[in-house]
């Protein structure tokens, strides 16, 4: 799967790291509803940090299309409220 991280670049992450992205999504989606800045911007670099670790940085000329599209590290809770679904960021 290619990651997009706003402002950063892509990614490729092997399928089997969602299940673990997701945990953190789940806890992201509950406290954008609940509009707890600190705790969602905590939560929101673990999220991209986790996904930084575990996926491997696509050269910069890449075009590959993105399968998922995530918030810059610098996002207010308003900005990722919209780019959310009723199963956060990361499907599933």
């Amino acid at each position: 799967m290619i990651v997009r991280i706003m402002g950063e670049g892509q990614v490729r992450l092997a399928d089997s790291h969602l299940t673990e992205l997701n945990k953190l999504d789940d806890v992201l989606l509950t406290e954008v509803r609940n509009g707890d800045g600190p705790a969602f911007r905590e939560t929101l670099q673990a999220l991209l940090s986790k996904v930084r670790e575990l996926g491997e940085p696509l050269p910069d000329d890449s075009l590959e299309p993105s399968e998922l599209i995530l918030p810059s590290p610098d996002a207010t809770l308003e900005e990722v409220r919209e780019l959310l679904s009723d199963d956060g960021l990361i499907p599933g």
